[in-house]
């Protein structure tokens, strides 16, 4: 039963990401997994249902990251690649990102979810920053309100990147990610000192 439970989450998602959650049914999934949507009802009574099991495992993995970030070893180089690893696990659920506000509105178990981890998001910005501070590679801020508009814009981005790759058409591939990575990289560069630049083009000499 769970591995049918898993098949029916992994036909879900590639077709939620081909053509849109809204525009995929139930009878669409169960045709693709070639059973009856009776027998998928059985193990998904709604599509909303399967729709909040993608979500959760999706960010289980976010969960987990955000959870470890102070027993992790903070480099420039572990930053760039957390922020990587965390662009392409959203690409590959990127049916969710590109409708994220109606998907919000949809189930109060994501929104209620998606809030709480705003808040552990934000939490782990500023354990970042304090860190990189004590190291030397990052500046202190002038105030609290300029280093919440820095985080602020840091998550609006990583919310939104996948929403504006679709408007305008851009290739989802590895290297627009890795170029997605590159410009939240950026939003950090100006806040940091001469040994955190230094740091930086050292790890992305791209950059």
């Amino acid at each position: 039963m769970k591995n049918t439970k898993l098949q029916i989450l992994s036909v879900a998602r590639t077709l939620f990401n081909r053509k849109g959650f809204s525009n995929v049914t139930i009878r669409m999934i169960a045709n693709e997994l070639g059973m009856s949507s009776g027998n998928l009802n059985y193990h998904f009574k709604t599509r909303e249902a399967i729709l909040e099991a993608l979500y959760f495992e999706m960010v289980e993995v976010f969960d987990a990251r955000v959870a470890s970030l102070r027993t992790q070893k903070i480099t420039m180089k572990s930053i760039g690649n957390d922020m990587y690893s965390s662009l392409e696990r959203m690409q590959d659920y990127r049916f969710f990102w590109t409708d994220l506000y109606n998907l919000l509105r949809l189930s109060k178990t994501i929104k209620a979810h998606f809030s709480e981890a705003y808040n552990r998001r934000v939490e782990g910005c500023n354990y970042l920053f304090d860190y990189l501070i004590n190291q030397d590679l990052m500046l202190s801020f002038d105030s609290t309100l300029e280093s919440d508009f820095l985080i602020e814009r840091m998550i609006d981005f990583s919310n939104t990147w996948l929403y504006n790759s679709s408007v305008y058409e851009k290739p989802q591939n590895k290297v627009y990610i890795e170029k997605q990575t590159h410009k939240m990289l950026m939003m950090l560069y100006p806040y940091f000192t001469s040994k955190g630049k230094t740091a930086l083009k050292n790890s992305f000499p791209i950059l």
